[in-house]
């Protein structure tokens, strides 16, 4: 992971990730998050989770749009506005946050290599307070 700080796209993956969603049709940019964030929330316990940024940087998407959330401002996320998403990408994207904090994610085990685990565990822990507390369906 090419990583210059600890924001969910403040890596290549992820910087990548928002242009990727913004050369989606607005109509299909939802569809580009929720294909992100279901192949994290689906990787099984026992298999290694590799590219987990992009889960992340779809959360903090998902997320600006909860009550509480923080907008997403950074030079290297979309460019263009995100339209209304679906409410059931909020519990989907709780699910991908979960997957990503457990055993054999790389994305965990990357930050933990460079002793700063406890700082990007607690940036996911703020994004999925707010994608818990918002209303899923």
């Amino acid at each position: 992971m090419g990583a210059w700080d600890i924001g969910h796209f403040d890596n290549d993956t992820a910087a990548d990730f928002g242009g990727r969603v913004d050369d989606a049709e607005p109509e299909k940019k939802a569809d580009v998050l929720r294909a992100v964030l279901t192949a994290a929330a689906e990787t099984a316990p026992q298999d290694y989770l590799d590219e987990g940024e992009e889960a992340v940087a779809a959360a903090a998407l998902v997320a600006a749009q909860c009550p509480g959330g923080e907008p997403v401002t950074t030079a290297y996320g979309p460019k263009d506005p995100i339209p209304p998403l679906p409410a059931d990408l909020r519990p989907l994207a709780v699910r991908a946050l979960d997957r990503l904090t457990g055993p054999n994610a790389e994305p965990l085990d990357l930050w933990a290599e460079g002793g700063a685990e406890a700082e990007w565990l607690a940036g996911i822990a703020a994004l999925r307070a707010v994608l818990a507390a918002a209303p899923g369906e």
